[in-house]
């Protein structure tokens, strides 16, 4: 009966989530590990994107002083360019027991540096808060920054209290901080991916830049605090917008990840995920805005490839406490401390490493880890039987 019932309000939630008449209006987003443009932009547009995605910075381009890697395909190439890796990055800082502190020079530890001398590490035992952060896929990520922000309060209303998302409005860095709901990041610190490739320029490889002309990015990091200007002989900004801008053009053309074999198996275990309710977060299909909708703070207009369509992530967007946080303050202050976003699981199957800190090495260990706002999920898949949890784990493998 438990499981009835949970399976009803599954149903439920998914028509609560896309009305059946929106979703008989739009269209399927298209899929594929292809290195092929959505339509967004054409297919040499495409290209010539990519290939500045996957160009591997120099020291004389302005590469760090400190950095993380040397190129947006570095971490973002598996499968296809705009895809995962197995590249982590280092967060820290001190809680006190009321609240959070970056450690000097910024919650982010580089793990890279042009001169040993100004190497970053962690300072020291006082700094408490450590934590690494996995790569997520890019792909998709077009259809995700053309989700209306009424679409992101229809999910979480219709979520159980228990389970319910916490959604954050963040400043649209080439709107001159005019907010939106934050969407990107595992903290949603950016609603826009030309933010987001700004902040991923600076911060991951250690290249100033301006976005839509400002001013935002064009500062260097220090190494734990202290200058590093005796090191870098490039004027900033190092990058004039144009690289931002054609970063943020590819991942708005790239294709959404597409699912694998679907079997008898798979078509089971989809079932048992709507009946332990892990699709109340990884929320199965959402649909984007009308084509023509003005978003980001009136700077981009949603094109016909981007709009009305209906995509199947997985996930929510939106930050939820499943008692795994890494305890890092970015956006939506000290409540949203031990909050992470929900994984979009599309393309999971493309991952070795898993959840945010990329500590879950099987989809079994990682399934018992949730505890928090989805205590009740992580109990169902408990009481599967063995032959439902290996139903459930061919779903996940399909994705």
């Amino acid at each position: 009966m438990r499981l009835e019932r949970t399976a009803a309000v599954a149903a439920l939630l998914m028509l609560a989530i896309a009305p059946i008449a929106s979703m008989q209006s739009a269209t399927e987003a298209p899929s594929g590990f292809d290195n092929l443009t959505n339509g967004h932009t054409d297919q040499a547009t495409f290209d010539a994107n990519r290939e500045i995605f996957d160009e591997i910075e120099e020291i004389d381009e302005g590469l760090g002083p400190v950095f993380n890697m040397r190129g947006c395909g570095e971490c973002h190439g598996n499968p296809v360019s705009g895809g995962i890796s197995q590249i982590t990055e280092l967060r820290a800082g001190t809680f006190n027991g009321t609240s959070f502190t970056d450690h000097p020079g910024g919650s982010l530890i580089h793990s890279q540096a042009i001169d040993a001398s100004i190497q970053e590490h962690i300072l020291g035992t006082q700094f408490n808060v450590r934590t690494f952060r996995t790569s997520l896929n890019t792909l998709g990520d077009g259809f995700v920054e053309a989700i209306p922000n009424e679409r992101f309060t229809e999910i979480r209303n219709a979520q159980p209290s228990s389970m319910r998302g916490t959604i954050i409005n963040v400043p649209v860095v080439e709107a001159g901080g005019s907010t939106r709901v934050g969407r990107f990041g595992w903290k949603n610190q950016h609603a826009s991916l030309l933010s987001f490739s700004g902040d991923a320029y600076l911060n991951e490889m250690g290249i100033t830049n301006l976005v839509n002309g400002r001013t935002n990015f064009a500062q260097e990091n220090t190494s734990n605090g202290n200058s590093v200007a005796a090191f870098d002989e490039v004027p900033d900004p190092e990058d004039d917008g144009d690289d931002v801008e054609a970063f943020a053009q590819f991942m708005r053309a790239t294709k959404v990840p597409p699912r694998g074999p679907i079997t008898s198996s798979v078509q089971a275990g989809s079932a048992l995920f709507n009946q332990i309710q892990c699709n109340v977060c990884h929320t199965r299909n959402i649909i984007t805005s009308p084509v023509g909708n003005v978003i980001n703070a009136g700077q981009f207009t949603v094109t016909a490839a981007l709009g009305n369509k209906i995509i199947h992530p997985f996930g929510d967007f939106m930050l939820h406490d499943i008692g795994t946080g890494d305890g890092i303050v970015q956006n939506g202050g000290a409540a949203t401390r031990n909050m992470v976003r929900t994984a979009p699981l599309w393309g999971v199957r493309t991952r070795n490493r898993l959840m945010h800190d990329g500590e879950g090495l099987t989809f079994t260990e990682t399934i018992l880890r949730h505890a928090g706002q989805a205590t009740s999920s992580a109990n169902g898949f408990r009481n599967l039987n063995a032959t439902q949890k290996n139903q459930l784990i061919d779903f996940l493998e399909s994705l």
